[in-house]
């Protein structure tokens, strides 16, 4: 640390006597016409005496990241946001411009002009004829960044992260790539995006525990919202049959590798069809995505390559259960389900449903080996208080989880539009709530009124776009694809004191 302050304390000394050689230390608009990585390809097969024959001349602007200094010349190497190319600093090219160079640091932003060449060992480098700084880096960039042990540092100070490891910049570069190939995608097949409110004065459209926050104007609490589906559920009954929603969700629950507090989701809603329907397109979806961001449908992830080859296998959560060593005769009985969960070692509260027994089972006994595409099915109504019951079998509900890679990617379901239905299921869920169960669903008397003017039959999913993100950048954290995750305070008493 003492090291660093006194690296700072001899960059701030460079600041004051570039402003008394008249350099803005902190600079203006400069225009590049070219980037590092467009002349390496431009210009990969030109051999070095044509390069000198024609002198070619560029301009470019980007960050010192490496910098050696030989006395009346210096190479450094300039990184900008497509790549890094070499440079050559040349005191009898530059003239009195060359004090300029004696106060340039690893960090600095600089915009040069000059011509190409290739040095002795054949690497395409710029000899510079014209420089100017645009911003002095006032703190030194890490020598040892990329195998820190402690990466809360890099997720804290992710803009060093990304100056120093340009994978992470390639990572959020591919984020970029997925998204829009999600829009495409929806697009293409006549979905509308629109934009539902970020606070709800119910929290509602999942069973999450909310962020609550306080409308001064109005005088009432409001939450950040866990999910926009009953809003994108309004819409359907508003006369739109196809939308779509990608936008950010708050659930107030644990951080984990999975976990972010905030995240990105992608919901979308269409009418006259069902969870069945829903499964075709997702595998669709995502094949699409994934051909776009990585050019194949066999993914390495950690250990494993996933193959999105469809179809994908679709399997009862009940079967799933029973095919993995769950005694048949528990998944109708709660008492007996219980008690085998618990023998099991699974903290099961008192009062649980069945559903949500067989649901921490299936968590812990089958989750974790669907490595493999696979849609899980039909699962107890107790756990989708807003999918429509299996016509067959009243107590199971039309819906399907995707699993990839042991975790949840997508959830679905043919969507209830009974309104009757849908008010005595918010009752259950009120009284769960009531019982303790702080993640229960509301009760919300305008969405059941929007049902008694009628909403189609329709179905809607939801995907998790930073889990498919971690998926197809092979990332093992959801910090690894979120720019800004949220993290401790750096400066807990500072802010107490606020």
């Amino acid at each position: 640390m003492e090291e660093t302050n006194e690296l700072v304390k001899q960059r701030i000394k460079k600041v004051e006597d570039l402003k008394e050689m008249g350099v803005k230390p902190f600079g203006d608009p400069y225009e590049a016409a070219d980037h590092a990585a467009d002349l390496a390809a431009r210009y990969r097969d030109t051999a070095k005496d044509q390069l000198e024959a024609e002198r070619v001349h560029c301009s470019l602007a980007g960050r010192i990241v490496a910098y050696r200094d030989f006395g009346k010349a210096a190479f450094a190497h300039v990184q900008d946001a497509t790549g890094k190319i070499q440079i050559y600093l040349k005191k009898d090219l530059l003239g009195d411009r060359y004090r300029l160079v004696k106060k340039l640091d690893v960090g600095d932003i600089v915009g040069l002009r000059g011509a190409l060449f290739r040095t002795k060992t054949d690497e395409l480098t710029v000899e510079v004829e014209s420089l100017e700084l645009l911003s002095k880096s006032i703190r030194p960039l890490p020598e040892k960044w990329h195998g820190l042990k402690d990466v809360e540092t890099r997720y804290r100070q992710r803009y060093v992260d990304l100056i120093v490891n340009p994978e992470v910049r390639e990572n959020f570069a591919k984020r970029s790539v997925i998204i829009k190939g999600v829009r495409d995608f929806l697009e293409a097949q006549g979905f509308i995006e629109v934009e539902t409110p970020m606070m709800h004065q119910i929290p509602g459209g999942a069973t999450a525990r909310p962020f609550k926050t306080h409308h001064n104007a109005l005088g009432i609490d409001l939450y950040l919202r866990i999910a926009p589906e009953l809003y994108l559920k309004r819409l359907l009954v508003g006369g739109y049959e196809r939308v779509y929603e990608l936008n950010k969700n708050f659930r107030n629950e644990g951080i984990s590798t999975r976990h972010n507090p905030e995240f990105s989701m992608l919901e979308f809603y269409i009418a006259y069809k069902d969870y069945t329907f829903l499964m075709s397109l997702t595998e669709e979806l995502l094949t699409s995505v994934a051909l776009k961001a990585t050019g194949s449908l066999k993914i390495p992830y950690g250990e494993d390559v996933i193959d999105l080859a469809p179809p994908w296998p679709r399997l009862p959560m009940l079967e799933a259960l029973a095919k993995n060593g769950v005694p048949a005769g528990i998944l109708q009985d709660i008492d007996k389900a219980t008690s085998w969960a618990r023998a099991q070692g699974m903290d099961i509260p008192t009062g649980s449903s069945l559903g949500k027994v067989l649901d921490e089972i299936f968590k812990e006994k089958v989750e974790p080996g669907l490595v493999q595409p696979t849609f899980i099915t039909d699962h107890p109504v107790e756990l989708s208080p807003l999918a429509k019951r299996k016509t067959d079998n009243p107590g199971l509900v039309e819906r399907f989880e995707l699993f990839i890679c042991g975790r949840e990617l997508a959830n679905a379901f043919s969507e209830l539009n009974d309104p009757f239905d849908q008010k005595a299921r918010f009752l259950e869920q009120v009284k769960a709530k009531q019982a303790g169960d702080d993640e229960a669903h509301w009760m919300d008397e305008d969405f059941v009124r929007a049902l008694e003017y009628g909403m189609p039959p329709a179905a809607g999913e939801g995907i998790g776009i930073d889990r498919l993100v971690m998926f197809l950048t092979n990332s093992q954290s959801i910090r690894d694809v979120v720019l800004f995750p949220q993290l401790k305070p750096e400066y807990q008493e500072d802010q107490n004191d606020q």
